[in-house]
């Protein structure tokens, strides 16, 4: 049985694509990736060549998140009985191993007991515009050094039990917690200014095609441009974030854990995500990483 199959879902996103692909497609073969292509875009279609594509119709249509990961669900679940573990996320979502730990993500999945999920903690890469000017090619971590504790993105995101995830991959239907200290899920979305621009007026327009209100759509509200605001904005308000010293983590797991109970009786389990306004600064052993 293969170790690990990455699956994802994009639309046009080639600057995440990429990133995806040099993360998940050099450090398990390309022919262990798993992108389901909305809209058969021809640059999405291009960039993953290697990959096992998945073509679907790209038609505007409501309650889209509900539908996504339904799809994402039982491809993962099928994707399952062939890998001992499955990474399953947004294109802008990549999970690491800390290089202090020895070794990368294929070297912990390889040891890794089966029939669990793992929650690594996420972090928001950011974009401190004000101190990194240096442009992003190959490589993310290096030109961004910040990052703020994201418990939104703490995702339950590598399956090897047969469970069901909810909606956005926030929650599974999983009674134990498991996050082990190297694991960490880091999310893209911020890492780059000019590329967050180019992004969201991209999502807009496709909002704008369907032609729905935001609840009705069943998506993030910020892929509509009337609760968008002011780009430049966001980024200036990381500076304001309250720095701290080090780089430890082991607060947050713990919170985590402490936290984890059942999301009323849904079959889903949960844990607090506070908003905790901090950021830190990446050791450097994490340059490179992605």
């Amino acid at each position: 049985m293969q170790t690990v199959a990455a699956v994802t879902m994009v639309r046009d996103d080639a600057f995440f694509l990429k990133a995806w692909l040099r993360h998940y497609g050099e450090m398990f073969g390309r022919e262990n990736c798993y992108i389901v292509n909305h809209g058969r875009g021809d640059e999405v279609a291009k960039l993953a060549e290697g990959c096992n594509i998945i073509g679907i119709p790209g038609d505007p249509h409501k309650n889209f998140d509900v539908k996504r990961w339904g799809l994402l669900n039982n491809i993962t679940g099928g994707l399952r009985r062939y890998y001992r573990h499955v990474i399953v996320g947004d294109v802008d979502e990549l999970v690491v191993v800390d290089p202090d730990a020895g070794g990368n993500l294929l070297d912990f999945l390889q040891n890794a007991p089966e029939g669990r999920v793992y929650t690594p903690v996420g972090l928001e890469v950011i974009h401190r515009i004000d101190v990194e000017d240096q442009v992003i090619d190959d490589t993310i971590l290096g030109p961004r050094r910040h990052v703020r504790p994201a418990p939104h993105y703490s995702k339950p995101c590598i399956i090897s039990a047969p469970v069901k995830i909810a909606r956005g991959g926030h929650f599974t239907q999983y009674a134990k917690l498991h996050t082990p200290d190297q694991l960490y899920l880091m999310h893209l979305k911020f890492c780059d200014f000019g590329a967050y621009v180019s992004i969201m007026d991209h999502r807009n327009q496709v909002t704008e095609e369907v032609n729905v209100s935001v609840k009705e759509a069943s998506i993030g509200r910020h892929w509509f441009a009337e609760v968008r605001g002011e780009d430049r904005d966001v980024f200036e308000e990381f500076a304001k974030l309250e720095m701290q010293d080090g780089f430890d983590m082991k607060p947050l797991r713990r919170k985590m854990q402490r936290s984890f109970t059942a999301r009323g009786d849904t079959g889903f389990y949960q844990f607090d995500r506070p908003d905790y306004g901090t950021q830190y600064v990446l050791p450097e052993r994490f340059n490179g990483v992605i």
